[in-house]
């Protein structure tokens, strides 16, 4: 009765304007999080109000490092999208529901943004807990919207329209991150006597931006419905379909192929952008406010890199374009072990900019291109996104042990260029590419 009630189009024209633009908005709408929450505002708001003048923190009948606490819920948050995302990826395929699921972890990021404003350092287990609720909405929220492109854009169109998403998302946070740092650092600007409420209306204002901002994407984005989902065995069903598009992955070699290169390159990827801010406090003995300035020249350059890599990849090819996006990489990790300079630094921001937004836009859209006219799009991008949080766990760990067994940040630097070597060895057997015809 449900499925005869509402009407569904049988199929979804592609490169639209409007639901390219509006699928694109979804990246302005919730990049907020990861600048603001994961990046910038929350850690340095949490180390202040969490723990005791050494930062130990007492929990559960047990003694805690703040920080570490605050590494093991980040880990925890995206071990449960990784364990949480491919079933739900599985079910979103077979019913063709991948917008209301979308929907049901931008709504739980976002109102878990807003939560974290009663957060005062008093409430641990409360702070904790909706920060990892973030960052599970915010992962889980985006394999539904990276698993539209496919559906959304030709071949042709997916870098561009995927460079756009990522461009959208750094100015918007930009955007945003620049005022609350005016209201964090001159609250008085604003007649706030309080200073522990400039941080904490920043975490409402990123809910609040996320949740308005991602209703542009949800009233113009649409799907083909496929089955129902009110069946008893949907869970099962879900299994099934993700352990077929397992299946199909590993049968094709194209698939296999650039996975397997995705994991080592991104895993190097995101570790160096996670333990950026911590190298130049740790190594350089950078202030708050150079590490701030150094964020902000990353997150503006990453728009210019998005943009021109993608126009470099109809010339000469994604793989031709993710080939040199990593030996710059590997560059930059050499360039980082010597480093020693605030201004040295700042120049090694300029280029991980120059190479983060187009290797995120890229590995994107290129995979997108991979599957083709596939349907199981949200399957085949969850294996992705577990991959890419997958590398994040274990990155981080080999980064953090490597630095506790020698005492040095840059050596744990230099190992991350044996996995963007094998990441660039692999991608080299790729025996896809895709240039403007």
């Amino acid at each position: 009765l449900f499925n005869k009630l509402i009407t569904f189009p049988s199929m979804i024209p592609k490169n639209e304007p409007k639901t390219l633009n509006s699928w694109a908005m979804y990246d302005w709408a919730n990049s907020v999080y990861s600048l603001v929450i994961t990046s910038t505002i929350f850690p340095i708001y949490y180390n202040a109000v969490v723990g005791d003048a050494d930062g130990m923190v007492y929990l559960f009948g047990r003694q805690f490092n703040n920080t570490a606490l605050y590494s093991f819920s980040l880990s925890l948050s995206f071990l449960i999208i990784m364990a949480v995302s491919p079933i739900l990826s599985g079910m979103a395929d077979y019913g063709g529901m991948k917008k209301q699921f979308m929907k049901f972890f931008c709504y739980l990021g976002s109102l878990s943004c807003i939560a974290l404003f009663w957060f005062d350092g008093s409430n641990v287990v409360y702070g904790l807990t909706f920060f990892m609720l973030a960052g599970i909405g915010f992962s889980g929220s985006l394999v539904f919207y990276n698993a539209f492109l496919p559906e959304i854009a030709t071949p042709d169109k997916q870098d561009s329209v995927s460079a756009k998403g990522f461009s959208l998302g750094y100015f918007g946070s930009v955007l945003l991150l620049t005022v609350c740092l005016i209201m964090v650092m001159k609250p008085e600007v604003l007649g706030i006597t309080d200073s522990s409420l400039p941080p904490k209306i920043s975490f409402l204002l990123v809910g609040v931006w996320w949740m308005g901002f991602a209703q542009i994407t949800f009233r113009n984005l649409n799907e083909e419905k496929r089955n129902s989902l009110f069946q008893s065995d949907i869970l099962l069903k879900g299994y099934r379909e993700l352990r077929s598009t397992v299946k199909k992955a590993v049968k094709s070699d194209s698939i296999k192929t650039f996975l397997s290169s995705f994991f080592f390159y991104s895993l190097s990827v995101q570790t160096v952008m996670y333990v950026a801010a911590l190298f130049g406090s740790k190594e350089l003995k950078l202030e708050s406010s150079q590490l701030i300035i150094t964020i902000l020249i990353i997150q503006l350059i990453a728009i210019l890199g998005a943009w021109m890599f993608s126009k470099i990849s109809m010339r000469k090819g994604n793989k031709w374009a993710l080939l040199c996006l990593i030996s710059i990489w590997i560059l930059i990790c050499i360039a980082a072990y010597f480093t020693t300079t605030a201004n040295q630094f700042y120049a090694l921001a300029a280029a991980v900019g120059m190479v983060m937004g187009g290797i995120q836009s890229l590995s994107r859209s290129t995979f997108s291109k991979i599957l083709g006219d596939s349907k199981d799009t949200a399957s085949f991008f969850s294996l992705f996104d577990v991959l890419e949080k997958g590398g994040i766990v274990l990155g981080t760990l080999l980064f953090g042990l490597i630095d506790q067994i020698t005492g040095s940040m840059r050596l744990s630097i230099l190992v991350f260029i044996l996995f963007f070597a094998v990441g660039l060895l692999l991608l080299l057997r790729l025996k896809v590419d895709f240039t403007k015809k």
